[in-house]
């Protein structure tokens, strides 16, 4: 079979690195049987959904590092590595100022804080802390937490649709035979 010059699956692949580079990584060698378990690299439905809740769930609770966190949780809850550090960047450095006002705008108004109409950087850190933090952690919560069971939902009602509709294809097909 000729292969593809546009195959996304195969340009993937080349830049990944595998199994051998990472079982013989020196930070990794002491966990490589733990993070080289095949049942975390496969695309099954119920690892891949649990992938995408265990990214978003980090992506939103820690600000740096996140795909280290991810990936070490995978190893707990039989998540889909590749996966769950992809879903770590929805909040990369480009997007993370967004989300976190929109952390505080959430925050603050289920604290039932008044919005505050500016950011004024003029005043003491402390101050500024006082000020946003709280609605900003509350927020971010919020945010990873329904997230990650929006994700791990959707992952698992996508894959059932896609099934069925398979099934259904595949019935009419072997009909249209007889």
């Amino acid at each position: 079979m000729k292969k593809d010059s546009n195959d996304w699956m195969g340009n993937f692949h080349q830049w990944v690195p595998g199994k051998e580079f990472l079982s013989s990584h020196p930070w990794l060698k002491p966990i490589a049987h733990r993070v080289l378990d095949g049942q975390l690299w496969r695309a099954q439905h119920e690892t891949l959904a649990r992938g995408v809740a265990v990214g978003l769930f980090w992506a939103f609770a820690v600000p740096a590092g996140q795909i280290f966190v991810a990936a070490a949780h995978c190893v707990w809850w039989r998540a889909n590595i590749p996966v769950a550090a992809l879903m770590t960047m929805v909040t990369n450095p480009l997007t993370i100022g967004f989300w976190l006002w929109l952390a505080y705008q959430l925050g603050a108004v289920m604290m039932g804080e008044q919005l505050q109409p500016e950011v004024t950087f003029s005043a003491l850190p402390s101050q500024w802390l006082a000020t946003y933090a709280w609605p900003i952690l509350l927020g971010m919560a919020t945010f990873a937490v329904s997230s990650s069971l929006l994700g791990y939902v959707l992952v698992k009602l996508g894959w059932r649709i896609k099934t069925v509709y398979k099934r259904k294809r595949r019935l009419s097909a072997v009909e249209m035979t007889r």
